[in-house]
């Protein structure tokens, strides 16, 4: 995990420099450990270093084989390749990107689909051929901005400054929680682009083909593997689901620094504890937050029933009403491409929690998405009169001038699903490329890159992601329950999760915190310009006196926080102290 910047196509060698040390030098949190910036014909390129595989040979960028590697990411599957390629007597170091520079050597771009990781990479290659390349879901960001000096990247859009607007997705942002169109030079996931210096200078994307030998804006998502059905009785099913998940956790524990794992107490995360704690000696060590307030779902309980069933080293952290306004702006902050998930609140005391102890963390995301979890899945799948209604988000955005339609229109163009697949799976699709990367992996990237951590995601292993998307309906949902399968296998290997009890809703209290400032908090909210942009002032006001609103306030309050910080230049702490008046 580190950060990642450059410049291609540059023809001005000391102005690209300068201008690489600034893009570098703005995301440096994301690389503690050091920062290396380096030139070559055509290209300037820097590397914000956070440590994890072969700490003394690992630096970057990385030369071999003629060509030239950046990245930020982990390759897991790096020892695999260097021995089913017999490349061991050829690399320089331990890192898991050198392979790649070989494979690449050898077959060309045909060795991006043989990595198994979370990734994001610039590969200037020894044919002449630049890439840029993202992993599959998503997990790691990139972004793209053309400048006077050449075609830049990074990745985070805070490296390139001064590049936000107030309509920086902001409709679908206060629609859906978070932003699912293409927009600001993102690169998607699974896009694979390849670079052509002779690119005319002025287009939309000047020095980059969005194809990869297919139609412009092509999406190759890889996590799919195979359409074929997965066959076999529950018993042999069971014994797959164990082995490809202790498979994909333990390459998702190879680290140099200590590593350990976030733990809810919930299905996905249960999961990966019981296969960690299979995999490792010593107790692992996991961390669980917890809120003191009546209203909010306290996961401690189960999180510490759990951990001494499977004997962690568990920690334990609360979030409360003064985390709450000294970490808001914070969050603001770091997540430059937003969302207004609340669960970033905790995610960012977690991480903080962490920090010292634990360098990687493990964390259950992408369960829900591939094994059927979701309430929704189960009402997609009802008639219309037992409830059933298609698996879209449900707006309420009354104070936005279109009321969000615009917003579930460009969600549902995003969200169409190949014919083939079933209703459950074209429902996962959905969840899949848009909530899936736009708000929770891009929640775990920033909060966690915010405090220098690298957060991993054993479910989003392509091998498991095949293995379970492609499941029969009936191992994913049966009658009441979502991720049938997987709690199958937790009731065989780990009883203490209760796998079969009610799951209760996750929730921050935010709407209690803000109650009591609510009526000073409104009319200042309403005043920001990039809200009032978007939305209908009056019904913003509104929206911090009518309690049945009172779920709308944290959306509004930080999208507001967000614009101050990003579009109008205040410091975190200051935005806040202008909405509380205390300016």
């Amino acid at each position: 995990m580190c950060g990642i910047a450059g410049i291609l196509g540059v023809t001005d060698p000391e102005a690209a420099e300068r201008e690489v040390r600034a893009m570098i030098e703005r995301i440096a949190h994301r690389g503690p450990n050091g920062i290396r910036v380096e030139s070559g014909p055509g290209w300037c390129v820097a590397h914000a270093r956070l440590s994890i595989i072969d700490l003394e040979g690992g630096w970057q960028p990385l030369h071999a084989a003629g060509s030239t590697i950046i990245g930020n990411g982990e390759i897991y599957n790096y020892i695999e390749l260097t021995e089913d390629f017999g490349l061991g007597d050829k690399l320089a170091t331990g890192s898991d990107f050198e392979p790649l520079l070989h494979l690449y050597a050898l077959e060309g771009e045909k060795a991006f689909e043989r990595l198994r990781g979370m990734y994001a990479f610039c590969l200037i290659g020894g044919d002449g051929r630049t890439w840029l390349v993202r992993d599959g879901f998503g997990i790691k960001p990139l972004w793209t901005n053309a400048r006077h000096t050449g075609f830049a990247f990074a990745s985070e859009p805070n490296a390139f400054a001064n590049t936000h607007n107030s309509q920086f997705g902001a409709e679908e942002l206060l629609a859906l929680g978070y932003s699912a169109q293409r927009h600001g030079g993102r690169v998607e996931p699974g896009e694979v682009i390849p670079f052509s210096s002779a690119h005319p200078r002025g287009s939309e994307d000047p020095g980059f083909l969005r194809t990869a030998g297919e139609s412009e804006g092509s999406v190759k998502n890889t996590w799919v593997l195979a359409s074929a059905r997965m066959s076999g009785n529950e018993g042999e099913i069971l014994d797959h689901l164990d082995a490809i998940l202790e498979d994909s956790v333990k390459v998702h524990q190879r680290s140099d620094v200590p590593y350990g794992l976030f733990l809810s107490g919930g299905i996905d995360s249960t999961a990966i504890a019981t296969l960690m704690s299979r995999l490792n000696a010593r107790p692992v060590t996991a961390f669980t937050c917890g809120f003191d307030a009546p209203e909010a779902r306290d996961e401690r309980g189960a999180a510490e029933r759990i951990a001494k069933a499977l004997n962690l080293d568990w920690r334990e952290t609360t979030f409360g009403e003064e985390d709450f306004w000294r970490i808001a702006p914070q969050v603001a902050r770091f997540l430059d491409d937003p969302t207004t998930d609340y669960a970033c609140l905790p995610t960012y005391k977690l991480a903080e929690a962490a920090k010292g102890t634990l360098t990687v963390v493990l964390s259950g995301e992408g369960g829900d998405e591939l094994f059927g979890g979701y309430g929704r899945y189960r009402r997609a799948l009802r008639p219309s009169w037992l409830g059933g209604r298609p698996a879209e988000p449900q707006i309420d955005a009354p104070f936005l001038k279109d009321k969000g339609a615009a917003a579930l229109a460009r969600w549902r163009q995003a969200a169409d699903a190949p014919d083939d697949y079933t209703p459950l799976q074209q429902a996962q699709y959905a969840d899949i490329v848009t909530w899936l990367p736009n708000d929770l992996l891009l929640k775990l990237d920033r909060m966690l890159m915010a405090h220098g951590l690298e957060g991993r995601t054993p479910f989003l292993d392509k091998e498991v992601a095949a293995f379970a998307f492609n499941l029969p309906d009936r191992m994913k949902v049966r009658g009441k329950y979502g991720k049938y399968i997987l709690r199958k296998w937790l009731e065989r290997h780990c009883p203490a999760a209760e796998p079969w009890a009610k799951k209760k809703g996750f929730t921050v209290p935010v709407a209690s915190w803000i109650a009591p400032r609510a009526g000073d908090l409104g009319p200042r909210i309403a005043a920001v310009r990039g809200v009032a942009e978007v939305c209908d002032v009056e019904a913003v006001r509104a929206v911090f006196t009518d309690e049945k609103q009172a779920h709308n306030r944290w959306p509004l309050m930080f999208f507001a926080l967000w614009s101050l910080i990003h579009v109008e230049g205040a410091e975190p702490a200051a935005a806040l102290k202008s909405l509380l008046g205390e300016a």
